[in-house]
């Protein structure tokens, strides 16, 4: 195994370009997933998906570069990269059904603070929020996905051609190139096998000639990023989900913190240590209000990039700040954003539902970080009951509201806890919190 280049060890130009471009490819499905999930769903012309994804690589770009150079106590100064959070797309799909893109990029900014306060907190957010917390609320935001990816897979909500013979062999085709690279791939060529399958079926799709690429080529060469394009919008009934999901975003951004001084041979205890979580996870809650104004949603650190460290033996910050370059130049080419928001859905939908399926069983493998035992597993029980009965039955509190009778107080009140209560990731993030607070350790002993 190669020798571990170090954090502040200097590398040369070729070397840290080299290195960067894995990590760019290790995560660049990951960035462009969300946002052309959300312009699916919201039925975003072709230009203004592609606007989405554009300013998705810019903001990842920015962040990633203030989280690994670090300028005074923001940023974690490791090599380090940020993305759009998966966490807030089952939230993003409910706010902007309900008040479009501006309501999305509001409450990105207005519960981001939420970030902020938890880096001055480490230990008690520790605490409160233990694997078995964030490995559950992780779990049934995965499963809960696991859904939009199925429905894309057979052609998109609404498609003429819905569950079609061809939409459901290029979505199975996609699935099928992806196992192929993950059982016989090795290293960074497993690790990436996800982005191979996107390509396969995007070339595929492009011989069959299911793509129309006249969006292409009216993109213009180089844009600006215009902040507040869509505007903002806020809607305190929805706050609750997002704060929920800001705090699981704060946990695993800890955990990332940790496994990427881990593998680059710096310290997980102590003072050094404790500093460059706080950074970090005030990095990100910064971050994110930064994407929310670049129309974005908010970003985090990205786990699977701690994998390219380890392969590849190359902990060097230089290899982050290039990171972050290329990530901020492929933000600023609308073509390249263009190519990929006019991809078929089953070719996306292919590659998400496995996407999806591992952020599953990543929320798994948290939960069972130091084992399993009766404690724990009924907590992920009654989280998993109770968050996936509400993304998948969500009519069940339609009629809250009637409670209250004629007191309009008491409607307004109730009509905000029902909001929450129809969003699966904020009755699962409340219910584990509640469990491992309230059920003693020691009866299950």
């Amino acid at each position: 195994m190669a020798r571990l280049i170090s954090l502040e060890e200097k590398i040369g130009p070729g070397t840290a370009f080299v290195c960067g471009l894995q990590h760019v490819l290790a995560m660049f499905v990951g960035i462009i997933t969300p946002p052309l999930i959300i312009g699916g769903a919201l039925g975003l012309s072709t230009g203004d998906a592609a606007f989405l994804v554009s300013m998705a690589l810019f903001t990842s770009g920015i962040t990633t570069f203030v989280q690994v150079r670090r300028f005074g106590g923001i940023g974690s100064g490791l090599l380090s990269v940020q993305g759009t959070s998966f966490t807030f797309v089952p939230l993003a799909l409910e706010a902007g059904r309900a008040g479009g893109v501006s309501l999305i990029l509001g409450l990105t900014i207005l519960c981001a603070p939420v970030e902020i306060i938890f880096s001055r907190f480490i230990g008690v957010a520790r605490k409160l929020f233990p694997p078995v917390v964030t490995g559950s609320v992780i779990m049934l935001i995965g499963i809960s996905l696991i859904r939009v990816g199925m429905f894309d897979l057979a052609g998109g909500v609404g498609a003429e051609d819905f569950g079609s013979f061809g939409n459901l062999a290029m979505g199975f085709f996609v699935m099928v190139v992806i196992i192929l690279f993950t059982v016989f791939g090795r290293g960074f060529v497993r690790m990436v096998s996800i982005a191979f399958g996107l390509i396969s079926g995007y070339i595929l799709a492009a011989l069959l000639g299911w793509i129309d690429f006249s969006p292409v080529g009216q993109a213009d060469i180089f844009t600006f990023p215009a902040p507040l394009r869509f505007g903002l919008d806020f809607n305190l009934v929805y706050l609750l989900p997002w704060i929920v999901g800001y705090a699981v975003t704060s946990i695993e951004t800890i955990g990332d913190l940790t496994a990427t001084s881990t593998v680059s041979n710096e310290p997980v205890k102590g003072p050094i240590y404790i500093k460059r979580l706080q950074g970090g996870v005030l990095a990100d809650g910064l971050g994110s209000i930064f994407a929310g104004l670049f129309n974005a949603m908010p970003n985090t650190t990205f786990s699977q990039n701690n994998g390219v460290i380890k392969l590849t033996g190359m902990a060097s910050r230089r290899a982050g700040l290039v990171v972050a370059l290329l990530l901020t130049l492929l933000g600023l080419f609308p073509k390249i954003a263009a190519i990929i928001s006019v991809m078929p859905k089953p070719v996306l939908g292919g590659a998400t539902l496995v996407l999806f399926a591992t952020v599953t069983v990543a929320g798994l493998r948290l939960v069972i970080t130091d084992g399993l035992n009766p404690r724990k597993e009924l907590i992920l029980a009654i989280t998993l009951a109770l968050g996936l009965g509400a993304t998948m039955a969500p009519e069940t509190f339609a009629h809250l509201e009637s409670f209250a009778g004629e007191n309009s107080l008491m409607k307004g009140i109730l009509g905000s806890i029902k909001i929450v209560l129809q969003s699966g990731v904020a009755v699962a993030g409340i219910t584990a919190t509640t469990l491992n607070l309230l059920l003693p350790k020691e009866k299950f002993e």
